[in-house]
């Protein structure tokens, strides 16, 4: 007499199949394309249960064989990759200055991209602006809008969850108040995460820029305001609240005494080392005519005296702070981002040479950021679509179950 298979027998068999399922389409995205003995040996799995994972992602529509292997002896091997249509994704940058988007399909192929100056000063304005921008972007790459599967957008500050707001985040109008949130949900679907600029810049530097392959690093992002992202043992940390890197409140630096409330607003550090704060120096110093910091740091390469003091006050601002993370966290590296991080060529050699006197330890490798303005966006990608893929398995694999 046969015997049915039991419940508990059929659940565990259809929970190894999508477990097999999973390991391939993981293995796909992250060598593809990729042959079926590839698939085997990345993942242990047998042939025959390699075979059956890509029958299933094929029917699912996630995966495609795409040609076959050249240079191979006999028949030559199918290739598969992930099929680049069964989701999008859009990753905004959103700053004081300037809003970047881009929109990529689930392969990871950037097919449109936007930068234009952003309307930070009113929420309501910053929201419509995502919305109108993001929905454009879609428009242009040729992709229905309720087909994006994920959307990430990059913010000063973090998203405190006990409050459903965003904070520490003072140089855009209006972002913290909770109807911020509410509004993004109405106007983009459910399917969204803010996150923090920084730590998005810092999963970019690690994924594509100066940080690749260090376990241990800190990117320090000096432009309107300032940030840090840290990677511990090669994981971005964030904090028991999302909350951690955010050094421009750390007690460094001596802020004039009519800049106090603005200091008590966005941080001791930020209010004398971002953009602002080199403003106030320059002004301090004497040196005039000066719009912006840009102008400050390209007048100290023309051998501005009074330029040079104001890069030689910022270095030493910047040098106390690293050498305060330093004393913390121990990173390998730390990479300067940002509009005013980027230039190296004038901050990176007083800053070494200050922490030579700062530390007792061998400081860190200093370095600027490789991806310059792409670095969020970069970072923001990365994060949508690996939450993407994460849905659109999950979506296939319960109507399959």
């Amino acid at each position: 007499m046969a015997i049915e298979p039991s419940d508990e027998t059929a659940s565990t068999t259809s929970l190894l199949r999508v477990m097999n399922e999973r390991a391939v389409f993981e293995r796909i995205r992250q060598f593809g394309p990729v042959s079926r003995p590839q698939l085997a040996e990345a993942t242990g799995l047998s042939k025959p249960t390699i075979s059956l994972a890509l029958a299933d992602l094929e029917r699912s529509k996630l995966v495609r064989a795409v040609g076959h292997r050249s240079g191979a002896t006999g028949r030559a091997a199918v290739l598969y990759e992930i099929r680049p249509e069964a989701g999008y994704v859009i990753a905004v940058d959103v700053g004081r200055a300037w809003i970047r988007l881009a929109l990529a399909n689930l392969a990871g192929q950037v097919l449109a991209r936007r930068t234009e100056p952003s309307q930070a000063s009113s929420a309501p304005k910053l929201v419509t602006q995502i919305t109108k921008r993001a929905r454009a972007l879609a428009a242009e790459a040729g992709v229905d809008f309720k087909r994006i599967t994920f959307t990430c957008i990059g913010s000063p500050g973090f998203v405190d969850p006990r409050s459903g707001s965003i904070q520490l985040a003072p140089n855009l109008a209006g972002w913290g108040h909770p109807r911020v949130l509410e509004a993004l949900g109405e106007n983009l679907g459910p399917d969204f995460s803010v996150e923090n600029d920084v730590k998005l810049a810092t999963l970019g530097e690690q994924a594509h820029g100066q940080g690749k392959g260090v376990a241990n690093f800190a990117l320090v992002s000096i432009g309107t305001g300032i940030g840090m992202g840290i990677v511990i043992d090669g994981k971005l940390y964030r904090g028991s609240r999302g909350a951690a890197g955010e050094i421009g409140y750390l007690p460094v630096g001596e802020p004039e005494a009519k800049i106090a409330q603005i200091m008590q607003r966005r941080g001791w550090l930020e209010s004398v080392a971002a953009a602002d704060g080199v403003m106030a120096t320059a002004k301090r110093v004497g040196l005039k005519n000066k719009a912006t910091a840009k102008d400050v740091f390209d007048a100290a390469r023309d051998g501005d005296p009074r330029a040079e003091e104001v890069v030689a006050i910022e270095a030493e601002h910047l040098a106390r702070a690293v050498a305060s993370v330093t004393s913390v966290i121990d990173p390998e590296l730390v990479v300067l981002g940002g509009g005013i991080g980027g230039n190296g060529d004038l901050l990176i050699k007083p800053i070494q040479r200050r922490l030579g006197t700062l530390l007792r330890l061998e400081p860190p490798r200093i370095v600027v950021s490789s991806l310059g303005d792409d670095a969020v966006v970069l970072g923001a990608l990365a994060t949508a679509l690996t939450t993407a893929r994460e849905k659109v398995f999950a979506r296939v694999s319960r109507v399959s179950a």
